[in-house]
């Protein structure tokens, strides 16, 4: 729909007494301005008729001249709602004409059924955004949030281009293709172009995390075949760097576009970028592709959609995010093209089995003929253990350090494995009141894990709730925050510890510090509990290499010996096993037309769609990188 008949739209079904101020696109919603909100919320059909007749996510504000004067609005709130919500932060953005708060418990700002929201926005006109505060400082999460207040000038008037690029009516989709760009018989790099006449859309633009070899550290972005400034948005599925991490090149380079993820994909997103140019310059000394004024200007044109809401991202697509089970906000992507002239998936990294973190990846969608999903345990023999088991061997093997008074390192990706061995090492800490060995937090994994108790929604409804109820695993006492402490100090005392820190395979980071002052002392253990890329120092290690090249402080190559025990404890991976595959594929609802396979070794994409074909009787193909596919 032209937004013009948006409007008209519009004029039709708001009643004249709500006075009706303006109406504008601000991104994927309709923001419509009223001056008499009390008349608004006195007729419940005025909101039916703006959804049914509109069909596109609408936001109903006041206008900013009817707006209370901030300090007043501050004070009327603090009156309103209860202090039991434990209000951090309140802020004013009256571009938006909204009012921000953040609270420990967001609940009682809402109140039931919404009561204290309506009750807010009718005695101040501010329209309330209620966010919910991390119980661990995180400083990414406060930076994020105040840089929307910050910079609500600019972003307004980004996300109102934006809006009406969107708001035409519905072009022709004669055909429909897709162009692999990184990830397909690989595990790295991820990025798909989804094309027609009209649309241009990345699915992911990622790096492989374990080279910094041009040719394959970095999608081919340069066989797009038009400018990076020509694409119409980008779709992130999750915070991983192989899906996100080279997203900050393409405004480097003149992209001006939307960049579409959930809530917590922004925050990890830039999180794990930062980190990422650090490391390019403190670790390898070499530059990244990006810089950090990149990632703040990809920060501004980020827009966050939550699971299962329907957005229109192009005048002739509607995208939908599902759980995928991976990491925190993890994603797969649901792309409705045209007027049903095709319909695709594209999984990204999905866990279809038990974590402690999420519940199982999604499998029913309105439509479906494509599908696209990942194989990294694609391989006929990639049958993980019971996860059981496997924390009964990660335990075992903890409690067999400790006893020789050694320190178990677990190099960790900060961001999910992290999260989810915490939760295993915490219960068993419940269950046997004599472990009380402390569990040191390095790096990332501290902000990481603060972000996710911003967003408990995205969690296992058991865990959900101990978070909500003030009983948080996260801050068991057991948890010691490695940082502004040096390594030594965790490493030298002579007590027993167990250290999560990323890199999740050593490709440098506090896990390859420690490894470094860990190594030689045959007392000690290095546990891989998560995919090791062919390319990785873990990799190298996990296959037995003992002694590590390695540069010295002076500058020179030396070799580290590792004397440590070395061990596997299977089965915390975030991604689906073979079996937990195949059991995805035959619960996919409605069964695709044809599937092709990605994000996996040569041999497993190849093997996994073999077995797919033969499972559901349809076509099944492993895509390699830079192959163009028309779907209609």
């Amino acid at each position: 729909m032209h937004f013009k008949d948006i409007v008209k739209k519009v004029e039709e079904i708001i009643p004249p007494e709500c006075e009706l101020a303006k109406v504008e696109p601000e991104g994927v919603a309709i923001a419509i301005y009223i001056k008499n909100i009390k008349a608004f919320y006195e007729n419940d059909q005025i909101i039916k008729n703006l959804a049914s007749g509109l069909k596109k996510k609408v936001i109903v504000k006041v206008d900013r001249s009817e707006l209370m004067e901030e300090e007043k609005a501050k004070k009327k709130i603090l009156e309103i709602v209860p202090p039991e919500a434990e209000i951090k932060n309140i802020y004013f953005v009256p571009e938006f004409c909204e009012v921000r708060i953040e609270a420990i418990k967001p609940g009682l700002v809402i109140g039931k059924r919404g009561a204290l929201l309506k009750e807010i926005i009718l005695q101040t006109h501010w329209s309330p955004v209620v966010l919910r505060a991390p119980i661990m400082a995180s400083s990414i999460l406060t930076g994020v949030r105040k840089s929307e207040v910050v910079e609500a000038a600019e972003r307004k008037k980004f996300l109102t281009s934006i809006g009406k690029k969107i708001c035409q009516p519905t072009p022709s989709s004669e055909w429909v293709r897709i162009v692999t760009l990184g990830g397909f018989r690989e595990v790295g790099r991820s990025c798909l172009l989804v094309q027609t006449p009209n649309s241009r859309v990345l699915i992911d633009v990622g790096v492989n995390p374990a080279t910094f070899e041009s040719t394959k550290a970095y999608p081919y972005l340069n066989m797009l075949g038009f400018s990076l400034k020509d694409i119409d948005a980008v779709i992130i599925s999750h915070g991983h760097m192989d899906h996100m991490g080279f997203l900050p090149y393409l405004f480097e380079y003149g992209y001006e576009g939307p960049v579409y993820c959930t809530p917590p994909t922004r925050e990890l997103t830039v999180l794990l970028q930062q980190d990422y140019i650090n490391l390019c310059h403190r670790a390898f000394n070499i530059d990244p592709p990006y810089s950090k004024k990149d990632v703040q200007k990809q920060l501004k044109h980020m827009i966050t959609v939550g699971y299962e809401e329907v957005v229109d991202i192009t005048p002739e697509i509607k995208m939908t995010f599902y759980n995928a089970g991976h990491i925190l906000g993890s994603a797969s992507v649901h792309l409705h093209i045209g007027e049903g002239a095709h319909n695709l998936v594209y999984t990204a990294d999905i866990k279809f089995g038990f974590t402690r973190l999420f519940n199982p990846a999604h499998t029913k969608f309105p439509r479906l003929e494509t599908l696209f999903i990942e194989s990294t345990y694609g391989g006929k023999n990639d049958i993980s253990i019971n996860r059981f088991e496997s924390e009964k061997r990660l335990i075992k093997i903890i409690k067999e350090t400790v006893e020789k008074r050694g320190k178990v390192l677990i190099p960790a990706f900060a961001v999910g494995r992290s999260q989810e061995l915490m939760l295993v090492i915490e219960e068993y800490s419940r269950r046997d009141p004599d472990f009380n060995v402390p569990v040191y937090i390095d790096g990332m994994v501290l902000e990481a894990t603060a972000i996710h108790t911003a967003y408990p929604e995205y969690l296992r409804e058991q865990l959900q709730r101990r978070i909500l109820s003030d009983k948080s695993p996260f801050e068991s006492p057991i948890f010691k925050v490695a940082k502004g402490t040096s390594k030594e100090e965790v490493v030298e005392p002579d007590e027993p510890a167990v250290i999560i820190a990323p890199s999740g395979m050593l490709t440098g980071g506090p896990s390859f510090e420690y490894l470094k002052l860990l190594a030689d002392d045959p007392k000690n253990t290095l546990v891989f509990c998560g995919y090791q890329s062919a390319l990785s120092l873990g990799s190298k290690i996990q296959r037995g290499m003992r002694e590590v090249p390695i540069i010295g402080e002076d500058g020179r190559t030396k070799t580290l010996k590792i004397n440590m025990r070395v061990e596997t404890a299977e089965g915390f991976s975030g991604h689906s096993d073979r079996a937990q595959l195949m059991a995805y594929i035959k619960n996919v609802k409605p069964t695709p037309d044809r599937v092709f396979t990605m994000h996996g070794d040569w041999n497993k994409t190849e093997d996994f769609a073999r077995s797919i074909s033969s499972a559901i009787k349809r076509e099944a193909r492993a895509l390699q990188n830079l192959e163009a596919v028309r779907l209609k």
